[in-house]
């Protein structure tokens, strides 16, 4: 899929020293969003922890909580709009590839489109569509973790009433209680989450052989294609995709560990094709063995599906044990996604492209207080007003727009070559990525209206900050929302606050 490009100068350039021999890649990256003057990050991860964190990352709620509701969609051929989401997010992870390799520092989807277009309002626009996107992400993971803790312990609550929504609202205030003190996470650490996390799915894929074996379910249901009344297989299955994706999406998050990564140009490309493969064969094993012990219409109800295969499969297993499994799963996924979501407001508000109170921190634990809250209560409104269906459909369709933008990017910048080797996509894969992500994104997929709803009110709060502030600086001071440092629109701070200038960070 990959040849690598010959090392061409860019024109009017000032060659950069040779490669190190711990990273081999040139010290020095040239370009306006590299001039703060800070050291470059430490180089540890080597392929095995690199390939844990990618599959990390991808593992979470989406396929612990939304496997009932592809199904719902699609009937026992649940696993083929996993198979769809998975070719697509490979298309897209070739166009990652050839960026992360090209500059191969923390970066991520704003950066490279500021680097591509070098238009303000449309870079503003994807940082944001981006944090919107960890939120829609960490309030499905809340629900789902309510809904999973009602099974452990028996609560006997309604789905989506409002105690159980109670009790979402508290898990996210809990996130952020610890969002507030601070959370200092290594990579190692992730390992252990990830294990755990692939354990249940693995726990899953086991009762499903086992089952099987002994003759059990009904392994010819993977292969039925209901669709509703009126609907095309193919709408029905573009439909139930843009749904699955949200199970896929993380991989991107990896880009931002590419300055931390052994000779990131060698190894990215091979180690992040291998997490996307592990993660996909792991999807589709799971959604077959869903399907083999429980109807798709069974498995459509409600918001613990994988109990139900559990239940179906070894009923002599603990399926609390499995319970407690998933809610840790969801809820690493929740603390991830809002550290994300806040850090990236503060980025934004801290570059003057949002209200700078939104980059207020506190003095003794140096964490960002009024972003915290601020996507917290916009995750409050989202937990009640939007079920888990709504959320995780939300949550790809905001990454989907954003890797179309990413995909066209790629084409944009092989005007810009690099001065060193790296991983380049054949030109139709950007191409075709695209395009799928671009048809998914679109009604013509089948998505669900809901989707566009909820993704709206989040842009419009985002352009209605973004407005307020620009007629502010317009006003008042006579300037325009032009961030200084592109990296921090993607939301990568270090430690908080940092230096810059010699002046601290507000």
């Amino acid at each position: 899929m990959s040849s690598p490009s010959e090392p061409t100068p860019a024109s009017g350039s000032t060659a950069p020293p040779g490669p190190t021999p711990e990273s081999g890649i040139p010290v020095v990256v040239t370009g306006p969003e590299r001039t703060t003057g800070q050291p470059p990050l430490k180089r540890v991860m080597g392929p095995g922890l690199l390939l844990l964190f990618i599959v990390g990352d991808i593992l979470g709620t989406g396929i612990y909580a939304l496997t009932g509701k592809v199904a719902g969609q699609v009937g026992g051929a649940v696993w083929l709009p996993f198979l769809v989401a998975f070719a697509v997010a490979m298309l897209t992870a070739a166009s990652y590839l050839e960026l992360v390799t090209k500059y191969p520092r923390a970066g991520g989807a704003a950066v490279y489109t500021h680097r591509a277009f070098r238009v303000h309002f449309l870079t503003f626009l994807v940082a944001f569509t981006v944090m919107a996107s960890g939120l829609t992400s960490a309030s499905s993971a809340s629900i789902a973790f309510a809904s999973n803790l009602n099974q452990a312990v028996n609560l006997d609550l309604a789905s989506g009433t409002w105690p159980l929504i109670g009790i979402a609202l508290c898990f996210i205030t809990a996130v952020a209680v610890i969002n507030l003190r601070g959370v200092s996470e290594s990579v190692r650490l992730n390992v252990v989450l990830t294990c755990v996390e692939l354990s249940g799915l693995l726990i899953i894929i086991a009762i499903g052989a086992w089952a099987i074996s002994q003759g059990q379910g009904d392994f010819s249901r993977a292969g039925q294609l209901d669709v509703k009344e009126g609907e095309s297989p193919f709408r029905a299955v573009t439909a139930a995709t843009a749904l699955a994706f949200f199970a896929l999406v993380g991989f991107e998050d990896s880009v931002n560990m590419a300055e931390e990564t052994k000779n990131p140009v060698k190894i990215f490309p091979k180690i992040m094709l291998t997490g996307l493969v592990i993660t996909g064969v792991v999807y589709v094993l799971v959604a077959i063995a869903s399907v083999t012990l429980v109807s798709p219409e069974d498995l459509g109800e409600g918001e613990t599906p994988l109990l139900k295969v559990v239940a179906a499969g070894a009923p002599a297993f603990p399926v609390w044990i499995f319970a407690f499994i998933t809610m840790f799963a969801v809820a690493n996924s929740a603390l991830i996604n809002m550290l994300m979501a806040s850090r990236l407001l503060y980025g934004m508000a801290h570059e003057q492209v949002l209200p700078p109170v939104l980059g207020r921190v506190l003095p003794g634990r140096r964490t960002p207080w009024v972003a915290i809250v601020f996507t917290s209560l916009i995750a409050f409104g989202l937990i009640a007003f939007a079920d888990l269906a709504t959320l995780g459909g939300t949550t790809s369709l905001l990454l989907l727009a954003v890797f179309t933008v990413t995909n066209i990017a790629v084409l944009v910048l092989r005007k810009d070559p690099a001065e060193h080797r790296h991983f380049r996509a054949p030109t139709v894969i950007p191409i075709l990525g695209a395009l799928c992500c671009a048809f998914l994104v679109s009604p013509l997929s089948g998505r669900a209206t809901s989707d566009y709803r909820v993704a709206a009110v989040l842009l419009v709060v985002g352009v209605a900050l973004w407005a307020l502030h620009w007629g502010v600086n317009r006003i008042l001071f006579h300037r325009g929302n032009r961030p200084e440092n592109i990296d921090w629109l993607s939301g990568h701070p270090d430690d908080l606050p940092r230096q810059r200038e010699g002046r601290p960070y507000p």
